[in-house]
């Protein structure tokens, strides 16, 4: 399981000229879920994503989490994050989570954010997205669980 989180002042994600989801400050999170993944491993990173520090504090150091710096999340799937890329010039998603299956486990970790989180967004499994967003700083970190 991974996640790529962008630190943003802004974010949305339009499916089919419809805003699907939307924050200001915050965190966008792609999330790509492979085929050994399970709801404990999505717990344990959405732990980890809630409470990693990335904010600015009052000293202008990573100081707080995204509760701390009143931010939102908007979690978007994206299988390609668990693409095999060392060999070849094509990316080889064997290892992704088979699309039925994906869909459910993130369908259960959405609702396991939003239980822990008050501002969670989403954008729309599967679907066509368009993801719009500013990146503050910028700042991006990938986070693995095993």
């Amino acid at each position: 399981m991974r996640a790529l989180l962008q630190r943003v002042l802004e974010a949305k994600v339009v499916v089919d000229g419809e805003v699907t989801g939307e924050i200001q400050k915050g965190i966008l999170v792609f999330l790509g879920l492979g085929k050994e993944d399970n709801f404990e491993k999505g717990q344990k990173l959405i732990d980890k994503i809630l409470k990693y520090r990335f904010f600015d504090d009052e000293q202008g150091k990573m100081g707080w989490n995204v509760s701390q710096a009143n931010g939102g999340i908007l979690l978007v799937s994206q299988f390609t994050l668990m693409a095999q890329t060392q060999k070849g010039l094509r990316p080889d998603f064997g290892p992704a989570m088979p699309p039925n299956e994906a869909k459910a486990l993130y369908e259960q970790l959405v609702a396991y954010a939003q239980s822990q989180f008050a501002n969670v967004q989403t954008g729309i499994f599967a679907a066509d997205m368009k993801v719009h967003l500013i990146n503050d700083g910028p700042v991006t970190f990938n986070l693995e669980v095993e």
